[in-house]
Formats: C-alpha cells, structure tokens, sequence
C-alpha cells in the first residue's frame, strides 16, 4: 500500500461528495480514530458507504429515517476483517469531526484526517482493524506533519456529543503496533 496524492492504493475506494478543500491549503496534522456501524451494533453490508455517499435510503432501517440526511464522511473505514475502504483524499477536508476542538483550536474537520473503525464503544476491535489501522497510520506519518502525540479519538475533540473510539479500543495495542510498524 502506497499513498499518491492523498489516496491509498490497493484499496477500495467509494469516493463520497461530502469534503471539501482545506482552508487555507492547511496540511492535516491531526489523526482522528471514531468507530461506527450501521445500523447500530451490526457489522458488514452497504450501509456505512451508503451513508458516506449520501445515498442511504431512509425506510430501509428505522435508525436510518433520522441519519439518512446526514452530510458525513471519513477519509477511510476499516472493516472487521481489515479491509480499508476510501471515501476522501486525505489532503482534502472530510465531514467526520462535526462541532470539536482540539487544544484549544476548533472545526477539527480544517486539520485533521479521521478513520472510522467498524465496531462500537464496547466491543472489542479485531486484530485484523488493529493492524490495518496501524498500516495506514505508518503512511499518514511519513506524507504529513503528524506525530504520535496528535493521534486522539472522536471522544477527545467532542466529549459532550461523542463516545468512540469508545472503551473498547486498546490504545496500548495500537500504540505498541505504530512502534513495532515505524522501526
């Protein structure tokens, strides 16, 4: 896996139209780890690239009647079984963060990449998403102005709205695997 011009290759890619360019130019410096799934709690399917994409139908899933409008999007999803999938370039602004700040510097969505897990709060994340995510993470610290340190969770720039990455997710595992993967 490579990364040209803000795209991994070998991967997946669904393109989703909600991003836009950074103000600015500004360089992402920041990683954001969230978790998601849809509809809530269940695994697999198209609904995660139908909400990304903008084209999740409403009346398919009760949950979906009050998400279905959303304009949301990571830069990347990382599935159960390790596969990556691409929604946005990273050198464009992806719709992930929503209303957040991040040491005192707000719309997180400005400077930041986000990676969706698929997974909740609570239920362990697999090995195959750890690896995967630590893969990506090598590449995302070698192309941008990005350090260990400005790696955070969802939860940490939106603590009164969000939750995830969640308890579930080992940031002593991942940390362990960037340190093995980075040598």
């Amino acid at each position: 896996m490579k990364l040209e011009k803000g795209w991994l290759t070998g991967i997946r890619r669904v393109p989703s139209p909600h991003f836009n360019q950074r103000p600015n130019d500004e360089t992402p410096s920041l990683l954001v780890i969230h978790n998601i799934s849809l509809p809530p709690g269940e695994f697999g399917g198209p609904w995660i690239d139908r909400l990304f994409t903008g084209t999740l139908p409403p009346d398919a899933h009760p949950y979906f009647a009050d998400i279905a409008h959303l304009q949301v999007a990571a830069h990347c999803l990382i599935r159960r079984d390790g596969e990556i999938v691409q929604y946005v370039s990273f050198d464009d602004r992806a719709w992930h963060a929503g209303v957040s700040c991040y040491q005192g510097r707000e719309n997180c969505n400005d400077f930041s990449m986000g990676i969706e897990l698929e997974g909740t709060d609570d239920l362990p994340y697999t090995e195959a998403q750890y690896q995967a995510l630590a893969a990506v993470t090598r590449l995302l610290l070698q192309h941008y102005p990005l350090t260990p340190s400005r790696i955070t969770g969802h939860s940490d720039i939106a603590p009164a709205r969000k939750t995830d990455p969640g308890p579930a997710f080992d940031w002593r595992q991942y940390q362990q695997l960037l340190a093995q993967t980075s040598c």
